[in-house]
């Protein structure tokens, strides 16, 4: 891995709406976003608001080591959470970054079996690193190299809520 990059909040929302504007370039219509959780899921919500497109949560976990920097087996949850009684039509799955690339890989083909009235689906992304072995439809930033980018949320981490309530005072 290459050295770190720090990403604020006000990047971090740049992003996203540069995203969003990328994807309406396109001309691209979609019937559902899915945000995959938990990183994808501010991305997500972000082009839910914006699109005015309902938003699914997918939930995948592969890194879960080292407070969440080691990647391991990826699992894809059993269902997805979302109002509509199904997904069908054109559907965009968001995720913040592809890093090795396998989430998205294994995540698009499990959205096609388990959910047979989607007619495509399209991925998006904040980042792409160099290591990775999918290609997202749209992505912000491509990058030369493997950074680990820590985005603003990933602050919490490192916490639990007894340091919460202590540099707080409260209790």
């Amino acid at each position: 891995m290459s050295d770190k990059r720090f990403v604020n909040w006000e990047e971090y929302y740049q992003l996203c709406e540069a995203l969003a504007c990328q994807i309406a370039a396109s001309d691209w219509r979609f019937n559902h976003i899915v945000g995959i959780a938990r990183g994808g899921l501010r991305a997500a919500d972000v082009l839910s608001r914006v699109f005015k497109i309902p938003l699914a949560i997918l939930v995948t976990s592969s890194y879960r080591e080292d407070a969440g920097t080691a990647q391991g087996e990826l699992q894809i949850a059993t269902s997805l959470s979302m109002v509509a009684e199904t997904l069908r039509g054109p559907v965009l799955l968001v995720d913040d970054l592809v890093d090795s690339g396998i989430t998205l890989q294994a995540t698009v083909p499990e959205l096609l079996k388990r959910y047979p009235d989607i007619t495509t689906c399209r991925t998006a992304v904040l980042w792409q690193k160099a290591q990775s072995v999918f290609a997202p439809d749209y992505c912000v930033q491509r990058l030369p190299d493997n950074p680990w980018i820590v985005q603003p949320f990933e602050h919490y981490d490192q916490l639990n809520i007894a340091q919460l309530q202590s540099d707080a005072n409260l209790s």
